[in-house]
């Protein structure tokens, strides 16, 4: 299968907002006004963000504390709907600028500047789902991330 590359804000603004709403009515959850806010948040981050990041940008929108577990709760809903994904190393978040398309992604991260970016190698990834089923695993999720510096931070080194 083909590799493909993709940066976590293909789809932008009210289009990527509209495919999230809708995956995840399809998946039989409510679009909520807090889901709404906490997934524009997370969309507009710029790199990964933390439950924490996100809080506190809701926050300061709404006029009102948010606290973060109400926020983890919803990311891990969105984890779970395909919404978004999670970048482990970091214990962060990225929306995922595809929301109704189900692939494994393989993270580089900068270490310099933290921009995340994903990759999609089914051939890798499946390697790594056949090895985990060989040794008796089921319902396999491969999380790989890579980290590095950037194109742009390597140019400034």
């Amino acid at each position: 299968m083909a590799t493909q590359h993709h940066h976590h804000r293909d789809l932008e603004g009210e289009t990527l907002v509209s495919a999230a709403r809708d995956a995840l009515i399809e998946a039989g959850e409510q679009w909520t006004e807090m889901r709404a806010d906490v997934f524009e948040a997370l969309a507009g981050c710029e790199k990964p963000a933390s439950a924490y990041d996100i809080a506190e940008k809701v926050g300061t929108a709404r006029g009102k504390r948010v606290a973060a577990n109400s926020v983890y709760r919803i990311l891990d809903l969105f984890v779970r709907a395909n919404l978004a994904r999670r970048v482990e190393s970091a214990n962060a978040y990225v929306a995922n600028s595809h929301p109704g398309c189900r692939h494994d992604c393989i993270f580089l991260i900068c270490d310099l500047c933290g921009k995340a970016v994903h990759s999609d190698d089914d051939k890798l990834t499946g390697a790594l789902r056949l090895a985990a089923q060989a040794a008796g695993f089921a319902d396999v999720r491969p999380v790989v991330e890579i980290r590095g510096h950037c194109a742009e931070c390597a140019a400034g080194d």
